[in-house]
């Protein structure tokens, strides 16, 4: 028989799922954090939520070594290396949010409010300068349906500021002459993208290409379709379904796509769909786009986090410095 913890957790996620309308993605990243608190904290009932219960588990977090492999060198962690504080506040984010489903449920626990986020060092952005990001952009140059879908993948990555997510859910019957785009992001929420004539241009040669009749914009493509050497040649686009249909790529595909044409164009750097956002972002702000306007095509729900685009864009302090700065 489940406890009353272990019932409480999953009309907790349900009710992210239903009433709050949460991503699937922010549901299955929920779960497990609790879960893991609960665990930790030998928590039964919502009564065994206390302050000092929650000052345990953050002590404990807080000496965890990382396990995540050090990026491009194919090492684990290092010595000294624990979770990262962004990480930690992820699962006091996710339990704040428990208590303040609790609350409202007449469930006594701890108050949310008792919960402080940890300080964070201030995010740094992971960049790409334009003559790269040019050099990715033309990196698909071939003429058959798999190179013209990657071609228009990553023109409208640049052109919309999307996240991957995002991306991965558009329709097919998408108006490729249209110059703008509704689409839903987090929570549900709907704004409004901008697509360029290039993208444009680039949608349109993909799907007069495609002979398939998946609804998904962006889908895998046949296995003797994929030419010799390029990206999903192993993996998910290799598996022969014969006489299936292949559906729509997801997050870790487009992910691949982006991270082998930054290899073909020369691009010594980590590229990722989210690093092409962040592309997308300062060159808004360079050309003189003000930030509320940035903030409402990213989708941003704060404002301070556009904010952190600011500090590598501002050309007025640019320009006092070229001025004022002594030559020798």
């Amino acid at each position: 028989m489940a406890s009353e913890i272990e019932k409480l957790h999953r009309e907790f996620l349900e009710y992210l799922e239903i009433e709050r309308g949460a991503s699937q993605r922010t549901i299955e990243n929920y779960g497990p954090y609790l879960w893991r608190f609960f665990e930790q904290a030998k928590i039964k009932k919502a009564s065994d939520i206390t302050p000092e219960s929650v000052r345990e588990f953050r002590l404990w977090l807080n000496r965890q070594p990382r396990t995540r492999a050090k990026l491009g060198t194919g090492q684990g962690r290092q010595p000294n290396e624990t979770l990262s504080r962004r990480t930690q506040n992820y699962y006091m984010i996710a339990l704040r949010m428990f208590l303040r489903y609790l609350s409202k449920r007449e469930i006594p626990a701890m108050a949310s409010d008792q919960i402080e986020l940890a300080k964070q060092s201030e995010r740094s952005l992971d960049l790409i300068t334009p003559a790269e990001l040019e050099r990715l952009l033309d990196a698909p140059t071939g003429s058959d349906v798999k190179s013209l879908r990657d071609r228009a993948i990553l023109e409208m990555l640049f052109s919309t500021g999307l996240r991957v997510g995002e991306l991965c859910s558009l329709s097919r019957n998408i108006n490729a002459n249209s110059e703008e785009l509704s689409v839903r992001g987090k929570g549900g929420k709907v704004r409004v993208v901008f697509i360029s004539e290039r993208a444009r241009a680039a949608l349109k040669k993909y799907l007069s290409a495609r002979q398939d009749m998946e609804e998904g914009l962006f889908v895998r493509i046949e296995e003797g379709k994929t030419p010799s050497g390029s990206p999903l040649s192993r993996g998910e686009d290799s598996k022969k379904y014969k006489g299936k249909d292949y559906g729509s790529l997801d997050r870790r595909s487009v992910e691949r796509i982006v991270r082998y044409y930054a290899t073909k164009a020369g691009i010594a750097k980590r590229v990722t769909p989210h690093v092409i956002r962040h592309s997308f972002a300062t060159d808004l702000l360079q050309n003189g786009a003000d930030i509320r306007s940035v903030q409402m095509m990213l989708g941003h729900a704060s404002i301070s986090t556009t904010q952190i685009y600011t500090h590598v864009t501002d050309k007025a302090l640019r320009e006092v410095h070229k001025k004022f700065h002594s030559r020798r």
